[in-house]
């Protein structure tokens, strides 16, 4: 097997996307596949397996159970053209002329004496300088740097805002020693962002349409216990006021509408708060204004939504000529008010205290999220019709 042909075909494939590579690799036999991912750094190699049919994959390769990159050291490729801050704009061309990789650089980064990185060259404005001039007139001085051992979700929330092409990672030193791709950082982003739909109903994040199925049955059927466990207490409550429901039927058919608004508010709510953990915005947006905001959009939200179900109330109890109508009415409008903005406030504080506690928001927030508010607006309503109808 020709070493230089290998070679060549892994700088292809570095120089692409996943996807594009994977592409490029179908039209190889597998033992020049395996030859060619053996070459390319440990994270992309992972990310073109994922893209490749089953019969080009390594034996090894357990696609379905690959873990998402922790941490930026599992992002970083190597920097590549790096100078001292000395060198000349005419070293630093030709050293890019002489590159075998020079598609693959973006930047030139400088160190100073001690090595330590001192700043970058964007490759336009070594272009228009003059050849002589030395690259420490030219770099831009103490750029944004990552570091190896960040989560790579909190260097998303660091980079969430820059978008540069790519990120310098350095030791505890200062000291250059590789490079993260922007699109990396992002497509992370975008998995675990689209991964929170479905690990919020008990789906994980590992999970794929490929997973075989006794796998996908371990990973969704313990969730399905703990939320048939937190639904008994739903259950529970309701049977508090079951003199309540028996003598007032009609309540039993606004049980449900009031469970689903008030917990798909919730949801919303929910929904919000995970993205702003996930892409940092708490970091810069108080929580206290936040669950203001959600108690003020729960409460209008109810308020409007209860006035149709309020009225659709009155209604069923006048067509059964029930006396009490009005007061029904009445009934469900403040428990759709009440239901609604306490889910609104459960939807900010479940994942928050979850966190707090060191569990997975995104996972268990759905659960928890759910029996509070079936809890709090079923328990309402009930509740109030007792203390108002009966």
């Amino acid at each position: 097997m020709d070493d230089q042909g290998l070679q060549e075909l892994a700088r292809a494939a570095m120089s692409r996307v996943p996807l594009d590579a994977a592409a490029l690799l179908r039209r190889e036999p597998p033992a020049r596949v395996a030859a060619v991912l053996d070459l390319l750094p440990r994270h992309f190699a992972r990310d073109v397996i994922t893209h490749l049919p089953v019969e080009l994959r390594p034996a090894q390769a357990a696609v379905g159970e690959l873990a998402l990159p922790g941490s930026v050291g599992d992002l970083m490729e190597d920097a590549g053209g790096a100078l001292p801050e000395t060198a000349s704009v005419h070293d630093a061309i030709e050293y890019l002329r002489a590159s075998r990789d020079a598609r693959q650089i973006t930047y030139l980064y400088t160190h100073d004496g001690e090595e330590r990185l001192s700043g970058l060259v964007v490759i336009r404005d070594l272009l228009l300088s003059r050849p002589d001039q030395p690259l420490s007139e030219v770099m831009l001085p103490a750029p944004f740097t990552l570091t190896a051992a960040m989560p790579a979700s909190e260097a998303i929330k660091a980079a969430v805002h820059r978008h540069y092409p790519v990120y310098p990672v350095v030791d505890g030193g200062g000291h250059l020693i590789g490079v993260v791709r922007g699109w990396r950082l992002f497509e992370r982003q975008a998995i675990e962002i689209t991964a929170q739909s479905g690990q919020m109903v008990g789906v994980d994040k590992e999970e794929r349409v490929y997973t075989s199925l006794w796998q996908a049955f371990r990973m969704r059927h313990p969730w399905l216990q703990i939320n048939l466990l937190t639904a008994f207490l739903a259950g529970f409550v309701v049977s508090l006021f079951e003199g309540t429901i028996s003598q007032i039927v009609a309540l039993a058919a606004f049980l449900p509408i009031l469970a689903g608004q008030s917990g798909n508010t919730g949801c919303q709510a929910l929904a919000i708060t995970l993205r702003g953990l996930t892409l940092g915005d708490l970091a810069r947006y108080p929580v206290r204004r936040l669950v203001g905001k959600e108690l003020v959009l729960g409460a209008l939200n109810g308020g409007f939504t209860g006035l149709v179900a309020g009225a659709a109330m009155w209604w069923t109890a006048a067509h059964t000529h029930n006396p009490q109508a009005p007061m029904l009415a009445l009934v469900i409008w403040l428990a759709m008010v009440g239901g609604c903005t306490l889910s609104g406030l459960f939807g900010v504080m479940v994942p928050l205290a979850l966190r707090r506690f060191g569990a997975d928001p995104v996972t268990a927030s759905s659960i928890f999220l759910t029996t509070g508010t079936d809890i709090a607006g079923m328990g309402l309503m009930l509740a109030l019709a007792t203390a108002l109808v009966l």
